[in-house]
């Protein structure tokens, strides 16, 4: 696939397509691929990491048409984003909402930043599955049906794949990271979990802890490489 010159890269040259809306109200887009689904990206479910929009976006604006295998979401979180919150708008980890045997009603925590202990509240929905954003991945995910889902957060530095499947150490050898079992914590009612609970391989891709300019120089070729169709086991 041609790549888009440096001077043409500030717009997405196709339009997506509303594969749901947030509480309150914005679209959910997806940039659907030119032919069936392998890998669905998605980034931000997570407001506070809008790096991995950021550096996801950035590679999808170097493709001249639709990825042949490949659907991108840049925003599953746009609330959040916007508000600059981890939650949504209804302060709800989206990413602890989805209906797991492990899901359970108590607060979640996290940490402001990465040297203050796990004590910022945010609840996991009324019940599982509570929120608009979390209904529309997981319907998305059943209609595209891909062999592979490539969860873009932030800042762990490392790419969580209990299956070590090789696309896995394919981004690894790319872009340094280390593949891993877990991230070391209890994830309860996570995108992951819903995944190993249908036995759907899920890659949870931690960005590091640096600048949007060092994590597109480092992760954007990678992603650019992966939309144009460049996976290949190795």
């Amino acid at each position: 696939m041609n790549l888009r010159p440096r001077q043409k890269i500030g717009t997405i040259p196709w339009e997506p397509t509303s594969f749901g809306e947030s509480v309150l109200g914005t679209p959910l887009h997806v940039w659907r691929p030119a032919e069936e689904c392998r890998v669905l990206v998605f980034a931000a479910i997570h407001g506070e990491e809008p790096e991995s929009t950021i550096v996801l976006s950035r590679a999808l604006r170097h493709l001249t048409e639709p990825s042949p295998h490949c659907a991108v979401v840049l925003a599953l979180n746009p609330d959040g984003v916007s508000r600059g919150t981890r939650g949504n708008a209804n302060g709800v980890d989206l990413n602890r909402n989805f209906p797991t045997r492990t899901w359970a009603p108590d607060p979640v925590c996290h940490r402001a930043t990465m040297n203050d202990p796990r004590d910022v509240e945010l609840s996991p929905g009324e019940a599982a599955g509570s929120e608009p954003e979390t209904r529309a991945l997981m319907a998305l995910v059943d209609e595209l049906s891909p062999e592979s889902v490539v969860a873009i957060h932030a800042p762990l530095a490392c790419l969580e794949d209990p299956k070590s499947h090789p696309l896995a150490h394919w981004f690894a050898k790319r872009v340094n990271l280390p593949v891993v079992d877990d991230v070391g914590y209890p994830t309860p009612g996570s995108f992951g979990t819903w995944c190993a609970e249908r036995d759907l391989h899920v890659i949870t891709y931690e960005l590091e802890d640096a600048s949007v300019e060092t994590l597109i120089g480092v992760h954007t070729p990678a992603f650019v490489e992966l939309l144009s169709g460049g996976f290949h086991a190795e």
